[in-house]
């Protein structure tokens, strides 16, 4: 019989990309695509795919990208604009949306949620506020009309300005002007068992305070960190002071049995002068050390048995994002597909080469990899 082993050359190669694989399960990523140079949805697809990405998040319902995410074991969140929000309370728009912009794609393409307007209470526009809530419940009564309520839920992203109070976390509140509407709110998360979508930055509290918070604690850098005097829980680090903060809030208006979310979390690698910690290295720190605690798996500590379930924003660089610079550099990659930085995930898996001058495609890294695997194992 004859005995086959592996040389340590190929040993080596086949656990790095056996890591790589590893480090991605598991990571939501926000797919923004306010940019004019980006590759296209197939070639991210196969990027994501090789990185083995499982979660995206959509500001809209883009057929292409989920077309090009047929067959794969990608998990979406797709989007409705604020600008829909009136629209969606009509029950016959309502049902064309779904028809139109879900039902075609749900037999190859894993659409788990619908996120129903994005940050609705930042603006001051109290129409919005007050068309948001019919909005979720008419798709989620359409889905429920149409068969899909167990396939597909419906929920909105909120801009953690919504909290009046968060300091210390076990006193979290919302904003007074806004309670009336999430009490309404909340209810509808405890009847559809859906989750609460937070957008937690805290880049903006070290950026708007930087003498008072300390960098290391947002960071997720070794630090004396914050206790809270009224339950004695330890926070490490501020993003988990931010969501326990929100669970505060939720049971402050009674209730405790809505899961949070956080649908955005990031650090821009470049920004103006004010923005205080807008660089390369803080956005390579922020995110490699969030990629380690969403490994663990871990809860925060008012609700340890939780793992929270973040997504990270956002997947490249925007260019056409208006408002300061940092705007448009949250991205984990630049559009040619090459990484910002290293935070562990695409450290060996650079994505794509893209030519928008040839438009032509190189393989991945990965599938390079593998490319060259087989052909060791052929001349070994």
């Amino acid at each position: 019989m004859a005995t086959y082993f592996v040389r340590p050359r190929l040993l080596l190669l086949l656990l790095t990309l056996s890591a790589v694989r590893v480090l991605g399960a598991g990571l939501g990523i926000n797919y923004g695509q306010l940019a004019d140079d980006l590759p296209t949805p197939s070639r991210v697809s196969v990027m994501l795919q090789s990185l083995n990405v499982s979660r995206l998040k959509l500001y809209d319902a883009n057929p292409k990208v989920l077309l090009a995410f047929s067959n794969s074991n990608v998990e979406f969140i797709v989007g409705i604009g604020n600008e829909y929000l009136q629209d969606m309370a009509d029950p016959v728009k309502a049902q064309n949306w779904v028809q139109q912009n879900l039902q075609p794609y749900l037999a190859q393409t894993k659409i788990t949620c619908i996120s129903v307007g994005n940050e609705v209470f930042m603006s001051n526009d109290t129409q919005s506020w007050s068309n948001l809530l019919p909005a979720m419940k008419m798709l989620y009564k359409t889905l429920v009309n149409l068969g899909l309520d167990k396939q597909v839920i419906v929920t909105t992203a909120h801009p953690y300005t919504i909290i009046g109070n968060s300091y210390p976390p076990s006193s979290g509140t919302f904003r007074q002007d806004i309670i009336e509407y999430m009490h309404a709110i909340l209810d509808f998360h405890s009847q559809t068992k859906s989750p609460f979508l937070i957008n937690a930055y805290p880049f903006f509290a070290y950026k708007d305070s930087p003498n008072q918070i300390s960098l290391e604690y947002v960071l997720f850098q070794p630090n004396q960190g914050m206790t809270d005097p009224n339950t004695n829980l330890h926070y490490d680090n501020m993003l988990y002071a931010q969501v326990d903060a929100v669970y505060s809030a939720i049971k402050a208006v009674g209730h405790t049995d809505i899961e949070v979310k956080i649908s955005e979390t990031g650090w821009p690698s470049k920004g103006d002068p004010s923005e205080v910690g807008s660089t390369l290295q803080n956005a390579e720190l922020y995110h490699s050390n969030l990629l380690k605690r969403i490994q663990k798996k871990e809860g925060t500590p008012a609700k340890p048995s939780v793992p929270i379930d973040i997504y990270v924003f956002a997947l490249f660089n925007e260019n056409l994002k208006t408002g300061p610079t940092s705007e448009r550099n949250y991205g984990l990659f630049y559009p040619n597909g090459t990484p910002v930085y290293n935070i562990g995930l695409q450290s060996n898996v650079p994505g794509i080469i893209y030519s928008s001058a040839s438009n032509i495609k190189a393989p991945s890294t990965f599938f390079s990899l593998v490319i060259f695997v087989i052909a060791y194992l052929i001349h070994a």
